[in-house]
């Protein structure tokens, strides 16, 4: 493993032990055991390092709730059951990376510190409503139409993980999420 491979392993560690804003250019090198200069050199800033090491934990995580949603779904199954069940399955995986996703809340309150981390997390927000619009709708392409359905995903996805992290024993289930969209399709629409 290179230095760069190492300081990427080595911030994930970080953010997972100590949190984005906790993390000190030196606990990242001790973490990859590589001198502090090598993170101005493979990635310029701290703030660069740990954000590519939470850009990647994302995709990890994306990769997790890939296989999840993977798990078949009634054939019978109406469009709304179909929706909470992944819904369901989405929000029973937050457990298991509950750290990444404090650490992800964390990150973007730095957005209006530094004009680089805001860029750098607009454009992993921007891959993952097209990402989101696949998993969730079999979208697999750029059109206006996956970026909408992507988009409501993102909101519905940062909205659930939010509540859930601050209380998750009345954070929403899937049929929440059905039900309120139906509520809110009903006073919406025509």
């Amino acid at each position: 493993m290179g230095n760069k491979e190492a300081l990427l392993a080595g911030a994930k560690r970080c953010l997972n032990e100590k949190g984005y804003a906790r993390t000190t250019v030196r606990d990242l090198a001790s973490a990859a055991n590589v001198s502090m200069a090598a993170i101005g050199y493979h990635f310029g800033s701290r703030e660069a390092l740990l954000n590519t090491a939470l850009i990647e934990a994302n995709q990890e995580w994306g990769e997790t709730l890939a296989g999840v949603l993977q798990v078949e779904t009634p054939a019978d199954a109406s469009p709304a059951e179909r929706f909470e069940l992944i819904w369901q399955r989405v929000i029973e995986s937050f457990e298991e990376h509950r750290r990444m996703w404090a650490v992800s809340f964390e990150a973007y309150s730095q957005v209006d510190l530094d004009p680089e981390v805001r860029a750098q997390l607009a454009n992993a927000l921007e891959q993952a409503r097209f990402g989101l619009a696949n998993l969730f709708q079999g979208l697999d392409d750029e059109s206006a139409e996956a970026r909408a359905v992507g988009t409501v995903h993102q909101a519905l996805l940062s909205g659930v993980m939010l509540q859930w992290l601050i209380d998750p024993d009345h954070a929403p289930s899937g049929a929440d999420l059905v039900r309120g969209l139906r509520l809110i399709a009903a006073g919406a629409l025509p």
